[in-house]
């Protein structure tokens, strides 16, 4: 069965695509290689101090690698996660499959590759929770995107590392110590794509009635959406609100023993994420990266709250089991999860 979307020459173009890093000599590469290795390690035992979450090391292996590595590797990841679900929807003979046809496999690697080009010079770093059958999850360090934001900013680049890592460790944790999580977040990719069962017109009604919502500050990803699909990419922003804002919340809490600047870089990093040109704007608005960003500000909010009313371990009921999650309007407002699941913590 020929596939959806052509898998090597996404890997192909991003690669090709992507911006060359900034200017190291070859022993400066490996100083911030060795560097961002030692950070990562560091980063293990406060982590776990933070979290409460028990979650052997050696979980994941952690790589230091450069953009190119990095669309390869998330080339591969996608293929194993979405691959199989977009084959099955072409192969059912239906609209989608029509769509697909239309397109072309070429096409589309030539979409992907291009988009994941433009993303791999702004992560700075990434645990794979979805990777190829027999293969281990791992956690990737983006080497020159992380010299190029510590260069940007003026910032110590030993504290910079160090926090970087501290939050990648994070993912790390929660996907460690929390074996059912990255089940349910595919199965909730699955079932948005599943919904992708679209009419021509029905996209074209929902381009013109979203126009105002694009240019007031919406994103073309948001206008395209069904109400069925929205209802699935609320839950979806929701787990990955709570998964950056823990991450964002727990390096603050192991970080100030740690990282004397941590002010200093905390400050000029939130204005470097809060302040994009005129052009990456309307890039993430497009694309519907603004709602990722307010992932960290909305879930690191609801993981404070949860945290002052009902401590770490309090908190550490949201991975009992999918149910326990918060939902998109507990994210915004904490009460409302802490009084569903009061009954649950009191006996925990």
């Amino acid at each position: 069965m020929a596939t959806v979307i052509d898998w090597n020459l996404a890997a192909s173009v991003g690669v090709k695509l992507a911006s060359s890093g900034p200017e190291v000599t070859p022993r400066q590469a490996r100083d911030v290689v060795s560097e961002l290795r030692e950070a990562a390690a560091a980063a293990v035992a406060p982590v776990a101090g933070a979290t409460g979450l028990a979650c052997p090391p050696d979980t994941a292996d952690t790589l230091v690698v450069d953009r190119s590595e990095w669309i390869r590797s998330n080339v591969r990841g996608l293929e194993s996660a979405v691959g199989p679900t977009l084959d099955r929807l072409a192969s059912q003979g239906g609209r989608s499959s029509r769509a697909f046809a239309s397109i072309g496999s070429r096409a589309t690697g030539v979409q992907l590759g291009a988009a994941l080009a433009y993303m791999s010079g702004k992560v700075l770093g990434q645990f794979e929770a979805f990777r190829p059958p027999g293969t281990a999850p791992r956690l990737l360090l983006v080497a020159p995107n992380i010299l190029l934001v510590e260069r940007s900013l003026g910032v110590d680049p030993a504290d910079f590392r160090l926090w970087v890592a501290l939050h990648e460790e994070t993912h790390r944790v929660q996907f460690g110590a929390v074996p059912w999580l990255a089940h349910h977040l595919l199965g909730e990719v699955t079932a948005l794509l599943d919904l992708a069962e679209v009419r021509g017109d029905d996209v074209l009604a929902r381009l013109v009635s979203g126009a105002r919502s694009v240019g007031a500050g919406g994103s073309l990803v948001e206008v395209l959406q069904s109400p069925e699909q929205r209802e699935v990419l609320n839950r979806l922003t929701a787990v990955m609100s709570l998964l950056e804002g823990h991450a964002d919340h727990v390096m603050d809490v192991a970080a100030p023993a740690l990282i004397p600047s941590l002010r200093d870089i905390r400050e000029r990093f939130d204005h470097r994420r809060n302040s994009p040109s005129v052009i990456e704007g309307l890039v993430r608005r497009l694309l519907g990266l603004d709602a990722k960003l307010r992932q960290y500000s909305d879930g690191a909010a609801f993981v404070r709250a949860t945290v002052a009313e009902a401590g770490m371990s309090g908190f550490n009921e949201v991975w009992r089991s999918p149910d326990s999650l918060p939902t998109l309007a507990e994210i915004h407002d904490p009460s409302v999860w802490l009084r569903r699941t009061a009954e649950q913590r009191s006996f925990a």
